[in-house]
């Protein structure tokens, strides 16, 4: 191939399959006008991104005028449909091809207009305008993605770096954008009083209503609409008109750990079915606003009585539902269950001496207390009430591998994998594990992963007496089996460890957010440390009468003064 002249040269644009495009350029904006639809590109001139030496191969990161240069024939000739073309300029051709042809056919997009923003080194913002079309209906349709420019080691040439999020912001490995009718009808959610919910009034359901929605739009009882929507491919799918798609799950994985599917436009509405849900107006409401005045807070509440639950709020509410899905090491919280299980095999007695020194050597690992504190001829009341971790890692040795790990699922239901609460959810992980790793799994450490969902069922399961898995949609609704734990705690056990969680509440750690709430009561803060973290995630679960409440705030600190005086506020809502 001879060599190529430089676009300073040219009095065109090459794009793609060889067609040239006049450019009409006014200061540094240009408009290329494509088949399908219209270009608008920021242009200051420079060498031609895809230009190569015959002789040397070029090397270090993309200048600026490829990356400009780069930007503007990649967006050029998917804008203009040229497919091919496109991806041949990306550093994945085939996986590039594949998502721009599904953005054309699955998507449905006509008349589309792709303007380049500000270039941010060798990253392209750019916003995109089109028409969404299908079977008569129609709609415009706007969004921001972005692009990052590579240099190839081959050749030297420069591509676009291809990922699923070029197309769209919201696409992952394998996702799609389509058009067509719903593979879900739509979900009129409603509170336990029957008020709608909608994530306007209560932005943290944002996400749990697009679950509830591809669990139950089919059953309860709505008509589909036509809607372009993000078909995600966690799961395998099954295919339906116009390729919808629904989720196909083994059985007992109702809720895995998969996004759902995600409606970004809608052409035509459909009819609603009704699904009521276990959320409480006002608890949600005071959810929303506790956690909208915090950073990183995550909480839930639970009816201990019957699982119920009754609120989910995050400070994001639009991204990760940490509150449900959250995978984080609980701290001292962790010490609910590690006590019940000392209580059980008789290693600790509620009112008997117990160790809490400054510090605790095992597995090889040196284990201390904060602020290295130490109770001398102390009780395992105070130990617990005080929140001492090496009160736990001398029992360290008198366990089993899995002694945690079979408490864990077996009397409070954590770890199984087979809660099914009416979307997806995270159960809790306690591995076996062995030596320092173990030991740091009493007191949350270790690999022991929780989330706030998961916390207040232990503070649940502690004042009801035995587990009862928590759910949003009451099983009747589709006939599916709860989970349940295969024993319960002995009498002895469970007036033990209510006696601790409200000695905690009344005079250890806890004792000032649980000021003045009433003597039905129990409490345990915790802080866990994280690599790379100056602070600790702060922990707080708690009950209150016929009320559980857990939280966590992610580097806030210690779980009494951050995580705390958020769950005594759910629980004075709750009244």
């Amino acid at each position: 191939m001879g060599k190529r002249r430089r676009a300073s040269e040219r009095k065109g644009v090459s794009i793609g399959n060889g067609r040239v495009h006049p450019v009409v350029i006014g200061g540094a904006a240009a408009v290329v006008v494509c088949g399908v639809g219209a270009a608008a590109f920021a242009l200051s001139g420079g060498a031609d991104g895809s230009h190569t030496d015959d002789k040397q191969v070029a090397t270090g990161p993309p200048t600026p005028a490829e990356v400009r240069t780069t930007a503007r024939k990649f967006l050029a000739a998917w804008a203009e449909g040229d497919v091919a073309g496109a991806a041949a300029l990306t550093d994945d051709r085939a996986a590039a091809k594949r998502a721009l042809t599904s953005f054309r056919e699955d998507g449905h997009f006509t008349d589309t207009e792709l303007t380049p923003g500000r270039r941010s080194g060798a990253d392209v913002p750019f916003k995109a305008a089109a028409t969404v079309a299908y079977k008569g209906r129609s709609k415009p349709f706007a969004y921001e993605s972005e692009l990052t420019v590579v240099r190839s080691k081959s050749d030297g040439r420069t591509l676009v770096g291809w990922r699923p999020s070029v197309v769209h912001p919201e696409l992952k490995e394998g996702d799609r954008l389509v058009t067509g009718e719903a593979g879900d009808p739509p979900i009129k959610a409603v509170d336990r009083d029957g008020g709608e919910l909608t994530a306007a009034e209560y932005p943290s359901l944002g996400t749990v209503l697009d679950g509830l929605r591809e669990k139950y739009g089919k059953k309860a009882g709505g008509r589909a609409g036509v809607e372009l929507r993000v078909v995600r491919a966690d799961e395998e799918k099954s295919t339906g008109a116009a390729g919808s798609a629904g989720a196909k799950k083994k059985a007992g994985e109702d809720d895995s750990e998969s996004a759902p599917d995600k409606t970004l436009l809608t052409l035509s509405p459909g009819t609603p079915g009704t699904l009521k849900t276990t959320f409480s107006p006002s608890l949600q409401a005071a959810a929303e606003r506790e956690t909208a005045e915090r950073q990183r807070a995550s909480v839930v509440v639970v009816k201990p009585s019957t699982g119920e639950i009754l609120a989910a709020a995050n400070s994001n509410p639009t991204g990760f539902n940490v509150a449900f899905q959250g995978s984080l090491a609980p701290g001292s919280t962790m010490k609910v269950v590690s006590a019940s299980m000392l209580l059980e095999k008789k290693l600790a007695g509620v009112d008997k001496k117990h160790p809490c020194p400054k510090y605790a050597t095992y597995g090889g690992w040196k284990f201390q207390n904060d602020d290295k504190f130490q109770i001398k001829n102390g009780t395992f009341k105070a130990s617990f009430a005080r929140s001492c971790n090496t009160a736990f890692i001398t029992r360290a040795k008198k366990l089993e591998n899995d002694s945690l790990t079979r408490q864990a699922q077996e009397v409070f239901g954590l770890g199984r994998d087979d809660w099914s609460i009416g979307v997806p959810t995270f159960d809790g992980a306690v591995p076996v594990q062995s030596d320092a790793q173990m030991a740091a799994s009493l007191i949350g450490q270790g690999g022991v992963r929780m989330n706030p969902l998961n916390m207040a069922s232990v503070a649940a399961t502690v004042k009801s007496g035995t587990f009862k898995q928590p759910y949003l949609v009451s099983p009747d609704v589709d006939d599916r089996e709860l989970a349940t734990a295969p024993r319960k705690m002995s009498g002895a056990t469970l007036s033990g460890l209510r006696e601790l969680m409200h000695y905690t509440a009344v005079a250890g750690t806890a004792a000032e957010p649980m000021s003045g709430l009433g003597s039905d009561t129990g409490a345990k803060t915790g802080s866990a440390e994280v690599d790379g973290q100056k602070k600790p995630n702060g922990w707080f679960t708690a009950y209150r009468g016929d009320l559980a409440s857990a939280a966590v705030v992610q580097q806030g600190g210690h779980g009494g003064d951050s995580a705390g005086p958020l769950v005594r506020a759910m629980l004075l809502a709750g009244g």
